[in-house]
């Protein structure tokens, strides 16, 4: 009985593109889709709309969740920058899918946001796709993980080939240019997620011993900025010139563990250095009595990373199918192809169906705590 299929499709017609892997797709099941997920990259906005609302068109019944993107996953391939159409669906037997769609409204000083369904005792997971140009994003990840009860949640930036402006998003029947859409998953269909940093660890494990917000100022009672020239000094040629391009410093997510190793890590990029302050500038806040250890991130450490996570799920679950959402810095930025991360998935859990996009930011549970990422793969999987 099949219950997953995928479609990936290219063309400068784009609801030809749509059409041709909707039905492509829809056609490997056996019965009437549940839920139907689609991306969508195009030059022409208007275009994507149009592609995007053929595609809810074709889905009959099911419920619908999509988003434009600079590259789309689907079919065993991936395609960055041109126009093409994935499309990936499922029968999810006694599995209840419950779409939302999130604005936000100004109330005084604060921006807050609304449409939020209350999961059930049965959801599992919540899928989201976001505008990042003017949706708080990582501020309601952040805050997912206690207001809905540990709730994985799982998902990515959409973005648009015009930048702000042609983003676009779908949800049960309708096309928003702002907020959030997502859906619900409740019941036993849904397996987990996966996340896949591909960092690997350098120099020591230190304590913050000054921080303010995102700045760190000083590590184990020296400046910030000493401590990254001293280990800059230690460091191998190789991996010297990586750190110069693109350093990051991971967050121990279990203070309690007595060694950190790849992997007790949450991943956060360094935005800059302030020699004359001692400070250090990273993309998200860090605390005094973190502990925290500098990573560095190529193409073989994620592959690695992401080929060991993917084996260590498999071990436990059989995997039917998944939605993958990839960073837009990986695919043919990072590795040889951009067709890495999606054919790692099929190949080591045996999953046919897998689609999803190159994000601008990925959405995935680390530490049981739901987070915006950079880099990273994230999976949700389907038994």
């Amino acid at each position: 009985m099949a219950r997953f299929g995928d479609a990936l499709t290219t063309g400068a017609d784009l609801v030809n593109a749509a059409e041709r892997a909707a039905l492509t797709a829809l056609s490997r099941l056996d019965g009437p889709a549940d839920l139907v997920c689609f991306f969508i990259c195009g030059a022409d906005t208007e275009e994507v709309s149009l592609a995007g609302a053929r595609v809810m068109e074709l889905a009959g019944g099911a419920a619908t969740l999509g988003c434009s993107a600079n590259g789309v996953i689907g079919g065993g391939r991936s395609v960055e920058g041109q126009g093409s159409v994935s499309v990936w669906c499922a029968r999810l037997t006694g599995v209840e899918i419950t779409p939302f769609r999130l604005d936000t409204v100004v109330e005084g000083e604060r921006l807050t946001v609304v449409g939020m369904r209350e999961p059930g005792p049965r959801d599992r997971a919540a899928i989201l796709l976001v505008n990042p140009y003017e949706f708080p994003a990582r501020e309601f990840v952040r805050e997912s993980t206690r207001a809905f009860g540990g709730l994985p949640l799982v998902g990515g930036m959409a973005d648009g080939m015009l930048g702000e402006g042609s983003v676009r998003l779908f949800c049960d029947g309708s096309v928003a240019e702002n907020g959030a859409v997502g859906v619900l998953i409740g019941g036993e269909g849904v397996l987990g997620t996966l996340v896949s940093q591909g960092c690997r660890p350098i120099g020591p494990a230190m304590t913050v011993t000054g921080a303010r917000d995102n700045v760190v100022e000083e590590l184990a009672g020296v400046p910030a900025y000493t401590r990254l020239e001293e280990l800059l000094e230690e460091l191998p040629d190789d991996d010297r010139e990586l750190a110069v391009h693109g350093l990051h410093i991971g967050i121990a997510m279990n203070e309690y563990v007595e060694h950190h190793e790849q992997g007790d890590f949450l991943i956060r990029s360094l935005t800059s250095a302030d020699p004359e302050a001692g400070t250090l500038s990273a993309d998200d806040a860090i605390e005094v009595g973190q502990t925290v250890r500098f990573q560095l991130r190529d193409a073989g450490t994620a592959d690695e990373d992401l080929d060991r996570r993917l084996t260590d799920f498999g071990d436990r679950h059989p995997v039917g199918g998944g939605l993958l959402f990839s960073c837009n810095g990986r695919g043919a930025a990072l590795f040889p192809h951009a067709d890495h991360d999606v054919l790692a998935v099929r190949r080591v859990l045996g999953a046919e169906a897998v689609a999803g996009f190159f994000a601008a930011g990925e959405i995935g549970p680390v530490g049981g705590v739901n987070h915006l990422h950079a880099f990273t793969a994230c999976l949700l999987a389907f038994s």
